[in-house]
């Protein structure tokens, strides 16, 4: 396996700044943000489309440090029945035409969830009653989820990049029987982005999840999650409480380590390899205890000692 790092991890660098601390760090592999819920610090995804001057700089800024591009990632919400949904599918299907122009077979995205019948926001089914909720979680599916997936996997299949989708709360595919059941639905193109920090707040277990999707993993992120034991006992793991606020929350996203031990990740690793999967683990620092330069060191020195 090797190193990875989401860039928007180091958002505040530019791009050769970033560039330079992932060699200086001992980082691999990278996944870019091209734009919807990223701000697209180190690519401007128009630019990248409309010139072949702009890929060739990038590329050769990543190459002459031995660094190698291996995702873009477009995460938002396609589906938003406001006018963001219809943006961030642009951006979708502009990172999708951007993949292959750049030698780059993989896109990072999240499923995105629809409203239901006349609402103006993303609402997000998590319940079997009361029983209107899941005839809104039928029409769904058949009246937004698949008719965007069917589409988006077609165009990806014309140009031969495989979409990898985030686990993720708030979202249509969350858990493995929602990513197994679209994929089912539209074709082996699409499968997950693993990312096991989600599966720990939502109660799922992220090593049973690597077994049960096999060749269905197409990317795996590297985050970690902390769950508060006094908070969770009284909040639950539905927690809405300010995502900084880290002592009052029932889960918060930390470093590597922090939330998780070393041995959790070598049992993790060994359930990938198992399942199929030994590529690369992309770091994706989002905690806000730490600078990104110290989240990202000592994950990195983390994944060095669990994949040994």
């Amino acid at each position: 396996m090797r190193i990875g790092l989401v860039t928007d991890s180091l958002g505040h660098l530019d791009r050769e700044s970033m560039l330079d601390a992932c060699r200086a760090m001992g980082i691999e592999a990278l996944e870019i943000g091209c734009g919807a819920w990223s701000r697209a610090p180190h690519l401007d995804l128009d630019a990248m489309l409309a010139s072949a001057t702009e890929r060739r700089a990038l590329l050769g800024a990543i190459e002459r440090r031995g660094l190698e591009l291996v995702a873009l990632n477009c995460s938002g919400n396609p589906l938003h029945p406001g006018p963001s949904g219809a943006e961030h599918r642009r951006v979708a299907e502009a990172t999708i035409r951007l993949a292959p122009l750049l030698g780059v077979r993989r896109v990072v995205m999240m499923s995105g969830c629809p409203g239901g019948p006349g609402d103006a926001n993303a609402n997000w089914i998590t319940t079997a009653w009361p029983p209107e909720t899941a005839q809104v979680l039928a029409w769904q599916w058949r009246e937004r989820i698949l008719p965007l997936w069917h589409d988006l996997a077609a165009r990806a299949e014309a140009d031969g990049v495989s979409l990898a989708l985030e686990l993720h709360g708030q979202q249509a595919v969350f858990n493995v029987p929602t990513m197994l059941r679209l994929r089912a639905a539209v074709g082996v193109g699409v499968g997950a982005n693993l990312d096991p920090s989600h599966l720990m707040w939502m109660g799922a277990d992220p090593a049973a999840a690597a077994r049960a999707l096999g060749p269905a993993i197409h990317h795996v992120h590297a985050k970690d999650t902390r769950i508060d034991p006094a908070n969770a006992a009284l909040a639950s793991h539905i927690d809405t409480t300010p995502m900084a606020d880290h002592a009052h929350r029932a889960w918060s996203y930390v470093t590597l380590g922090d939330g998780h031990p070393l041995a959790w990740w070598r049992d993790f690793i060994a359930a990938l390899r198992a399942a199929g999967y030994d590529d690369v683990l992309a770091i994706e620092h989002e905690d806000v205890s730490c600078t990104p330069e110290e989240g990202v060191r000592r994950s990195v020195e983390l994944l060095r000692r669990a994949m040994g």
